[in-house]
């Protein structure tokens, strides 16, 4: 029988598609002290030099992959997702010798694997595999209105091929695809403590509930 990886303490930062993750974690990068939070995110602004290998795999991905479906299996297609996943595992497990440092990890497996889902991937080992991954403390799900998250695409000119239903963004696709993705996110962490973080107009009061939780969590 396998070992359970073992993990430091950490919590999760999730949401549908322009919850405002992006910019929170960014918010949360400016803490000063010396108990600042590991942040493990696969976004750029998040990636060490040597690791930008992984937002170019997420781009060609989103460029070429979902794009193009009827070129690639929906296999191949969680496949090529499944490197942000295990990017994210491998920093959340290695810190540079720090093992008890913990950590916010931007939405960790549970919106990649939404995300195969609603492509079509059949269920397969390789989503069990990610279920058995170290659990967090906490989730911590930034809520968002669909009309709120759609005036900030832009109307759509923000969107890339997976954020939305049809060959092209539009309204209806946009909330079809946002409604079905907050559904099967909440499916996956249904066995978590969660904690909802309502929609605010000031970004600030945001990450000030965002650091509460975190400070109630990870001390």
């Amino acid at each position: 029988m396998a070992v359970p990886l073992q993990a430091p303490a950490f919590c999760v930062l999730l949401g549908p598609d322009l919850a405002g993750k992006s910019s929170a974690m960014a918010a949360l990068r400016q803490d000063p002290g010396p108990d600042v939070h590991r942040l493990v995110s696969a976004d750029d602004a998040f990636l060490a030099p040597e690791h930008a290998l992984i937002g170019r795999l997420r781009r060609e991905v989103v460029r070429d992959v979902a794009a193009r479906e009827e070129q690639w299996s929906p296999e191949f297609f969680a496949a090529m997702l499944q490197t942000a996943v295990l990017h994210l595992r491998d920093r959340l497990l290695d810190d540079g010798g720090g093992a008890s440092a913990p950590a916010v990890v931007d939405s960790y497996y549970y919106k990649l694997l939404a995300k195969c889902r609603l492509a079509g991937v059949p269920e397969n080992p390789m989503f069990a595999w990610w279920r058995s991954f170290p659990r967090p403390r906490r989730v911590i799900y930034l809520d968002v209105s669909p009309e709120t998250a759609w005036r900030r695409s832009r109307e759509g000119a923000r969107l890339n091929r997976l954020e939305h239903y049809g060959e092209a963004p539009g309204l209806d696709g946009f909330l079809r695809y946002q409604a079905d993705l907050d559904k099967v996110m909440r499916e996956e962490i249904r066995d978590l403590p969660v904690t909802v973080i309502e929609e605010h107009t000031d970004p600030e009061r945001t990450v000030a509930a965002i650091r509460k939780v975190l400070a109630h969590e990870l001390g």
